[in-house]
Parts: C-alpha cells; sequence; structure tokens
C-alpha cells in the first residue's frame, strides 16, 4: 500500500468533506502541518469542527480557515492570539467548546484508544463541569469527559518511512500523537522521508499503523508566534 503522495493537495483529495470534524497538531504555531492547512483552505470545504490546542494567528495555521469562515466550532485550550477568532466568537459567528489543556490531550489520546470517557478532577466546581456526569471516587469528586475521535487528522512529524513510522522534533511532538491516534484517517506532513527500515523501532513515535498519507514539504515556513529580540 502507497500512503507517499506527492503533494498536500493530493493528500487531503477524496477525503475532506463540508461538516466533518478535522483533528490538527502543533502548539501555537510550533509543530502545524502547514501544507495541509493551506492544503485544507484551498480545497473550499466548510461547516467544519476544528479540535487543536488553539486557532494559529491571524492569516497563519488555522487562523486561516476563520479568514475564509470555514470552521464553524473550535474545540480547543487556548484562543488568545487571534484577533479574528475574537471577533467571531463574540459575534455569536464561532461556535467555542473551551477544554483545559490537559483534558483535550486525553480526550484524544482516549478516543484513539478506544475509549469512549474517562473521569477527571480537572475542572470541578467550574463551568467546564456544567451538565457533565460528576462522580465521587474515594471521596473525591470527579467529572466524565467525552473522548474525541476525528474524521480526519492533520499531523506534523520530522521524519516518516514509506510504511507512515514517525519520528517528530522535540517540542514540535507536542498534540500530534494524540492527533494521529485520534484520526478515522491521518495524514502527516513530513520534513523527510525515509525508506522502512532505516528508522530504529526505538526511534518510533507514532507506528505507521496510525498514519494512511503522507506528504513530504522539505522546507516549511516555520513561522515564529512572537519575535522578541534583544536591544
Amino acid at each position: 500500500m502507497n500512503k507517499v503522495y506527492p503533494d498536500a493537495a493530493s493528500a487531503l483529495a477524496g477525503i475532506v468533506s463540508d461538516g466533518q470534524t478535522i483533528a490538527v497538531g502543533g502548539f501555537g504555531l510550533c509543530g502545524i502541518p502547514e501544507a495541509l492547512i493551506a492544503a485544507l483552505r484551498d480545497s473550499g470545504v466548510q461547516n467544519l469542527t476544528a479540535i487543536s490546542n488553539n486557532a494559529g494567528v491571524d492569516g497563519f495555521g488555522l487562523g486561516q480557515l476563520l479568514s475564509t469562515r470555514q470552521i464553524k466550532k473550535m474545540i480547543a485550550s487556548y484562543v488568545g492570539e487571534n484577533k479574528e477568532f475574537e471577533r467571531q466568537y463574540l459575534a455569536g459567528e464561532l461556535e467555542l467548546e473551551f477544554t483545559p489543556q490537559g483534558t483535550l490531550a486525553e480526550k484524544l489520546r482516549a478516543g484513539g484508544s478506544g475509549i469512549p470517557a474517562f473521569f477527571t478532577k480537572t475542572g470541578v466546581g467550574t463551568l467546564i463541569a456544567e451538565g457533565k456526569e460528576t462522580r465521587e471516587f474515594d471521596g473525591e469528586n470527579y467529572i466524565m469527559e467525552k473522548s474525541l475521535v476525528a474524521d480526519i487528522s492533520l499531523v506534523k512529524a520530522y521524519k516518516a518511512d514509506r510504511s507512515g513510522n514517525l519520528v517528530y522534533n522535540k517540542t514540535a511532538r507536542n498534540f500530534n500523537p494524540n492527533v494521529a491516534m485520534a484520526g478515522k484517517i491521518t495524514v502527516v506532513e513530513v520534513e523527510y522521508l525515509v525508506e522502512v527500515g532505516e528508522i530504529d523501532p526505538d526511534e518510533v513515535h507514532t507506528p505507521g499503523i496510525f498514519v494512511h498519507r503522507i506528504v513530504v514539504n522539505a522546507s516549511p515556513e516555520k513561522r515564529i508566534e512572537q519575535r522578541t529580540v534583544s536591544k
């Protein structure tokens, strides 16, 4: 089975459609699948639910899909770098399911592991707990969180072999392994593609069984969110 596609557009062809739930890796602009996000924008699909730690920045990352009004709902843990996000949300044009960061990571991991829900103390007694089942364990209250499964997951890795075994680069790993697990179909953007056997099995971060399509983007922009320099 050939998992390698010539470009991001062809990697998404035939699998993306209106109304889907799309999970996207990254933390801020670190470890985001730049080419795949741009190809998703260019596909013109609408009414998407996007699962991501954050919504990129204005004009880059998922911010591009907000600018084109392709996202109807965000499931995220941080949204503070995007003015268009703020505008759409305050105007009632964008739904937001705000989720604590660790809970979001576990919701994705659980979804990829076939676990439908789990209990956590995070959010007990806050707005996060409203409408959710509460249960007591050993004298402590916990709330039930349902796991997340995406129709499509878009992932960024540093390196892959042709079977889809992935290696991430330092902090660019962030949410990507959990996002890769949670997708019914997972598409990965990598900087380097090697032959099967060239990655030591002990170095594999995400096994190829989770990966369905691969595209190489050898020169990503890797834009910095907030550049700070000394005087």
